[in-house]
């Protein structure tokens, strides 16, 4: 594949984006930037001024088509910056919604996703504070582009200090789980772009998370990570988290949760739904001794009633950072990290 150029892979969150990320913007941004925040690739930046801790990020969200089963881009804009802050342990309290309009868009499209996202935003009770608005000439984009970025302020532990959330507090012996049913997001966004019909319906995941790792955070006192398996899936989330924290994960084939009419269109069309983005749902990584309490707490809340443990972080040393995969059949394979993005613009 070309180097000299960009290509739609990228942009997929697999091993090309990564490398892109790594040599064009950290070799450049990365020595601005004396707290290290940018280098460790975070869903959102631990930022502390005046002696308060809180959480910084942003994101550009470039679906097409504008509107598909279960969602649109402005509730997909808002949830996934509210998700975002969220993995750190941070409560969202302000965003930013910057539009790049283009010349011919229907207006009564662009009010119903809006719309949209303003529900999405009350649903967390965080607010849109600023915003810019941009329009293009026709041809120049894909009808609507969104930026948003948010703040949240980081949850305190009994100790009273701030939630420490990431890889780094990842140990072997941990249980890997996830929230819920994987890739509809991206097979109902595709089902809708195709015009094909599946036996049963298949609804986007994109949910404002919030409320599920605010339970967490109750529920697991020594909470690990949280981390939004969207582009690349589960197998990007899993993959950079092994590689950051230099650990070996091992996941269960069988326990990963897929719905029926997902696992069949994947099967169908050729597309593995570990790869495959989601955008209501974590992967969580808790002490063993605290999985039953995260999976009783995500249980618990519409967001997590079919929350799974599939996996583990194994004890002893990997030889290199690696995830694999015990299959159904009961052999075991790398799970690795996916080149590019098996469907493009679906976050």
């Amino acid at each position: 594949m070309p180097d000299d150029v960009i290509l739609l892979a990228d942009g997929g969150g697999g091993e090309r984006m990564m490398e892109l990320v790594k040599r064009q913007i950290l070799t450049r941004f990365g020595p601005l930037d004396p707290s290290g925040e940018l280098a460790k690739l975070s869903d959102a930046a631990r930022v502390v001024t005046g002696g308060v801790e809180l959480a910084f990020t942003t994101d550009s969200y470039v679906v097409r088509p504008l509107e598909f089963p279960g969602g649109d881009i402005g509730r997909l804009a808002i949830s996934g910056t509210v998700n975002d802050l969220s993995c750190l342990g941070a409560r969202p309290v302000a965003l930013s919604m910057g539009l790049i309009l283009e010349e011919g868009l229907d207006m009564a499209l662009l009010g119903r996703v809006l719309d949209s996202a303003a529900r999405t935003a009350r649903e967390v009770g965080v607010p849109v504070v600023c915003g810019d608005t941009k329009v293009v000439e026709r041809g120049s984009a894909d009808q609507l582009f969104i930026n948003t970025a948010g703040i949240g302020l980081i949850m305190k532990g009994a100790d009273g200090k701030p939630r420490q959330l990431g890889a780094a507090m990842i140990r072997p012996g941990d249980r890997v789980l996830v929230s819920g049913t994987l890739a509809d997001h991206g097979v109902a966004v595709m089902s809708k772009r195709e015009g094909l019909r599946f036996e049963a319906a298949v609804e986007s995941d994109v949910a404002p998370l919030w409320p599920l790792a605010e339970r967490l955070l109750a529920a697991c006192p020594n909470l690990r990570v949280l981390k939004d398996p969207t582009r690349g899936g589960l197998a990007a989330a899993v993959n950079e988290l092994a590689e950051a924290a230099r650990v070996h994960m091992r996941i269960e084939e069988t326990a990963v949760p897929v719905r029926p009419a997902v696992a069949g269109a994947c099967d169908a069309l050729g597309l593995d739904v570990l790869n495959v983005a989601n955008e209501g749902k974590y992967v969580v990584i808790v002490p063993a001794d605290e999985a039953d309490a995260a999976l009783a707490a995500m249980r618990g809340h519409p967001l997590g009633r079919e929350a799974a443990v599939i996996g583990e972080v194994l004890e002893g040393d990997a030889p290199g950072p690696r995830v694999t995969l015990r299959t159904r059949i009961g052999g075991e394979r790398v799970l690795e990290l996916p080149y590019g993005e098996d469907l493009p613009r679906i976050c």
